[in-house]
């Protein structure tokens, strides 16, 4: 038989301009072994496997004096298949495809209401216009337009991501850093989301502008505002997903611009207690335990920690020519902090990206915590809000033993002046009257609450904290992150310190049943081999190893251990 041949790839419209055409499409097999492709294995695990033909550098490679310009980046490949082709694909294989109710019972009047103008913008999901309103309140007023075919939703997933979407833009208008939504339309063939119009430019645009660098003053005024907008998201259950520089726009050109976050689309409302487990995300800028399918908000905070990176140094932490590459310098690679220009800046800006790029999620910076970092808590008056991390540390603490809580508060007499500045923060927003309760939490957060803190049910917590009464040195005690603490260089010293005061004040004779217990020990594990070092044999009081082991309590996350 002669050769096959075929026409070249068409180049996707809603692609950005700057992408290389799609490979053509190989020739069917008559197997059943699926390709090894993200289209089609959604659970990127062969990802992370050494490339034992060679490894890709870590960081963007230089040319010549400076570092090259940044490329715009693209969704995960999987995020795409997921959205876009599964009603293809499963028309292809014979499958019965139930036809989508794409009705989102918006307004019609778009057309009557908006003279639309030039384009901005296309991207995998839609494109964006400006617009004028003709008549009303408003009359010439330029806005944005977010046009979403509906010949695009073809799966109830990339459906029910718009409806989630309009929720989301409706309950967070009205934050300084936030692209403000004003209304959203329908028709049979597009959805419209009518924003406000910023001129300014992308945030990578200004990256561009400065040859990939900026200065730490500069970085600050950036990330200060991208924090802001982070940690409003989460205090009200929203996890953003997709932060990178594209999604970042100037309001004015000015210098001084006010900065906002934009596109949402790939947004989720988090429960308490609960993780999402879809992968999501643009690749340079995923988390690493996004792509391990157990994440929530501490996400965002990595990929804000990879923002930070490429304003001061100009370079992605993590690079690498494939995206199966990406993934394993994320999981596995540690960003370099030795090379020129770092030495330049000050221990406290590279202690700050750290913080905000530890792999452990546990021991990661949250955005209120990234705010009253010594780095930055003094810039432009930056205030510390309310850390949505707080209420989970309170129910754990209200769940503990007496002879845990004992040990929490021998350690928080070792916070140096930053944990207390941090602490007195969280204070000063959940307390009143000296104390924090049930009652000053509830009225803190209806201060700032949404119908998204409703929809993602943070006040669930509320229920374990019923009959919550914490002096400030309780206080201390139960939301200080021992995670955190021991990624310091003086955790042995302040760990041996916090012994010593609770061999004093709360150590005591241990019945090792109680104490398996108290670690959630099943009884198939052998208590005595576990146990025998975490007590003294002079009198049965718990030892240096066991106090540590203590202060960390049960496990709630079954996760992989991050490195």
């Amino acid at each position: 038989m002669g050769a096959c041949t075929s026409k070249p790839p068409k180049r996707n419209p809603y692609a950005p301009q700057d992408l290389p055409l799609p490979p053509p499409t190989p020739p069917q097999s008559n197997n059943n072994n699926k390709p090894s492709s993200p289209f089609y294995n959604l659970t990127p695990v062969r990802f992370f496997q050494t490339n034992k033909a060679g490894t890709s550098p870590t960081t963007t490679p230089k040319t010549g004096p400076n570092f090259p310009p940044l490329s715009p980046a693209r969704h995960i490949m999987a995020v795409l298949a997921k959205r876009l082709k599964g009603a293809t694909e499963e028309a292809e294989l014979g499958m019965e495809v139930v036809s989508l109710d794409k009705r989102f019972g918006l307004s019609k009047r778009f057309k009557d209401r908006y003279e639309v103008g030039d384009e901005m913008g296309r991207g995998h999901f839609g494109y964006v216009v400006t617009a004028t309103c003709k008549y009303g309140d408003h009359v010439g007023r330029k806005v944005a337009v977010k046009v979403i075919p509906k010949a695009k939703m073809t799966t109830s997933i990339a459906v029910e991501d718009v409806r989630r979407e309009l929720k989301i833009l409706q309950a967070l208008s009205g934050h300084d850093n936030l692209l403000q939504f004003y209304d959203a339309f329908e028709d049979n063939d597009n959805v419209y989301i009518v924003m406000e119009l910023c001129e300014g430019g992308e945030l990578l645009d200004r990256i561009h502008a400065s040859g990939g660098k900026f200065n730490e003053e500069e970085a600050k005024n950036v990330i200060v505002q991208i924090l802001n907008v982070v940690a409003f998201c989460h205090l009200q259950g929203v996890v953003h997903r997709d932060l990178k520089p594209e999604n970042f726009l100037f309001k004015t050109k000015d210098a001084d611009s006010p900065l906002k976050a934009i596109d949402f689309g790939l947004s989720e409302f988090v429960k308490p207690d609960e993780n999402l487990n879809d992968i999501v995300g643009s690749a340079y800028y995923v988390a690493p335990e996004v792509l391990l399918r157990s994440y929530d908000t501490e996400a965002d905070v990595w990929s804000v920690g990879v923002i930070s990176y490429i304003l001061l140094c100009g370079s992605r932490p993590f690079w690498a020519r494939t995206e199966s590459g990406i993934f394993r310098a994320v999981l596995k690679n540690v960003p370099k902090f030795a090379d020129p220009p770092w030495p330049s800046f000050s221990p406290l800006a590279k202690d700050f990206v750290q913080g905000l790029l530890a792999k452990d999620p546990r021991k990661r910076l949250t955005a209120a915590q990234a705010l009253g970092h010594p780095w930055i808590r003094d810039h432009n008056g930056v205030e510390v809000p309310i850390d949505i991390r707080i209420l989970r540390s309170l129910k754990a603490y209200t769940l503990s033993s007496p002879l845990r809580q004992a040990a929490l508060k021998a350690l928080s007499k070792t916070s140096t002046s930053d944990d207390l500045f941090y602490l007195k923060k969280q204070f000063s927003h959940l307390g009143k009257s000296e104390s924090v309760t049930f009652n000053s939490i509830n009225t803190a957060l209806m201060k700032h609450a949404t119908s998204a803190m409703k929809e993602s049910r943070i006040t669930d917590y509320l229920s374990w904290l019923t009959a919550l009464k914490l002096d400030f040195d309780e206080f201390c005690a139960a939301v200080i992150c021992v995670r955190q603490l021991e990624t310091l260089d003086q955790w042995e010293q302040r760990a041996r310190c916090a012994y010593d005061i609770f061999d004093k004040d709360g150590n005591k004779e241990i019945i090792i049943e109680e104490l398996a217990s108290e670690l959630g020990l099943g009884p198939s594990v052998s208590l005595h081999d576990v146990l025998t070092d975490w007590i003294r044999h002079t009198d049965g009081k718990l030892s240096y190893h066991g106090f540590v082991k203590l202060l960390h309590g049960i496990s709630t996350r079954n996760q992989r251990k991050l490195r």
